[in-house]
C-alpha cells in the first residue's frame, strides 16, 4: 500500500500540474508490489472505524445545529459542514493549529478530562468584525487577540459548545462547562504529546470566505463510553422494547409540563353596539343555546370536545362528554 501524501505534497503536486512543469504521465504511479506499512507503537490506533463513523454522525448533526446558531448571531447565511474525523496524536493537533488562535478548553461530563474547541483566527476575526458593525469581508493580518476579542469569542464559543448537548442527545446525555480560553496552543499541556485524540474538522462558509473549526476529543475522555459509539449497538438499542418504553415515558413527561389554554364556550348571542356600551354589572344576556345543549371546550382557540357545565365543590366545572373528531368534520 502506497504512503499517503501530506497536504503540502498534494498542493505541490497540483501546482506543478497547473504550471505545466509536470504532465499526468509523469506522476508517480502506485507500485504493484504492496509495501509493509510500519506500525508506531507510541501512537496505536485506539479508535475503531465504528467509533469514527459514530462521531461523524453525531457531529454532522452538530454542523447543521451551529449553522443555524451562527446565522442568527451574524444575521447572515453561514454554512457549516463536517470535513473529516480522524485519529491523530495530541502533539500533531497542537502543531497543526496556528498561533495565535482561539482555543477553548471545556468539560463535557460524563466524559472525563478536558475537550478542546479551536476556532481558526480567520473565523474569529470575521465574527468579531461582523459583531462590531463590519461586513466581515476584509483581509485580516495575524495579530494577538485583545481582551475585547477574547470576551466576544468567549460568548460565541460558549453558545457553540452548548449546542453539543443537542448533537449528543441521541447517544449520551452530556453537559458542557467552559474551563478557560487560550490563544497560544503550545501553552496548553492538558495531555501527553503521544496521547491519541479524535480530531473533528468543520469548514465554515460565511460570505465568500471559508474557514475552519476543530474539536479535539482525547481518547482518555471518551474511553468509558466507547460502547455507546458503536453504530450497530446504537441502533440495536433503539429496537429494544425497554429502551423504547423509557423513551416514551421521557417524551410523555416532557409533554405533560406544557401549558395549554382551555376555554369553555357557554353559548353566543348578538347585540348592538349601543346595547354593548350600556352593559353593566348584573345585566343578563340571553344566549342562543339551550341549557341542556352541550358546550364546546376550546384548546388554544380550537374546538376539541363537548362538555356539560356544572359545579364541583365551590368551583365551577365542566364534565367531558365526547371528543370532536376534527378529521371527520373536515372530510364531510
Amino acid at each position: 500500500m502506497a504512503d499517503v501524501l501530506s497536504q503540502s505534497e498534494i498542493d505541490a503536486l497540483l501546482a506543478a500540474l497547473s504550471a505545466g512543469e509536470l504532465t499526468p504521465d509523469e506522476v508517480p504511479k502506485e507500485e504493484e508490489k504492496q509495501k509493509v506499512k510500519p506500525y508506531d507503537f507510541r501512537s496505536p490506533q485506539k479508535f475503531s472505524k465504528d467509533h469514527i463513523r459514530t462521531l461523524e454522525l453525531i457531529h454532522d448533526n452538530y454542523a447543521r445545529i451551529i449553522s443555524n446558531y451562527l446565522t442568527a448571531q451574524v444575521r447572515s447565511n453561514v454554512k457549516v459542514k463536517i470535513e473529516s474525523v480522524q485519529q491523530i496524536t495530541y502533539e500533531e493537533f497542537i502543531h497543526s493549529v496556528p498561533n495565535p488562535t482561539i482555543l477553548t478548553v471545556f468539560k463535557m461530563p460524563p466524559l472525563s478530562g478536558s475537550v478542546l474547541f479551536e476556532t481558526n483566527p480567520q473565523f474569529s476575526f470575521e465574527i468579531i468584525d461582523v459583531l462590531l458593525g463590519g461586513k466581515g469581508t476584509g483581509k485580516y493580518k495575524t495579530r494577538e487577540f485583545t481582551d475585547i476579542d477574547k470576551n466576544i469569542m468567549t460568548v460565541i464559543n460558549t453558545g457553540l459548545i452548548s449546542n453539543l448537548k443537542l448533537a449528543w442527545d441521541d447517544v449520551l446525555e452530556v453537559n458542557t462547562e467552559i474551563e478557560g480560553l487560550e490563544t497560544n496552543p503550545a501553552l496548553n499541556q492538558t495531555l501527553a504529546p503521544n496521547e491519541a485524540v479524535a480530531l473533528i474538522t468543520f469548514s465554515v462558509e460565511m460570505g465568500k470566505s471559508s474557514t475552519f473549526i476543530n474539536i479535539c476529543i482525547p481518547y482518555l475522555s471518551i474511553e468509558k463510553v466507547l460502547d455507546k459509539l458503536v453504530v450497530q449497538y446504537w441502533f440495536q438499542d433503539s429496537n429494544n422494547e425497554g429502551i423504547l418504553e423509557e423513551s416514551r415515558a421521557k417524551l410523555r413527561e416532557r409533554l405533560n409540563i406544557v401549558n395549554m389554554g382551555l376555554t369553555a364556550v357557554l353559548g353566543s348571542t348578538n347585540i348592538t353596539v349601543d346595547e354593548f356600551l350600556r352593559l353593566g354589572v348584573g345585566d343578563v344576556l340571553t344566549l342562543n343555546d339551550k341549557t341542556n345543549t352541550p358546550i364546546k371546550l376550546m384548546v388554544e382557540d380550537k374546538p376539541y370536545c363537548y362538555g356539560k357545565p356544572g359545579v364541583l365543590g365551590k368551583n365551577m366545572g365542566v364534565q367531558i362528554l365526547d371528543i370532536i373528531d376534527k378529521d371527520v368534520e373536515n372530510y364531510e
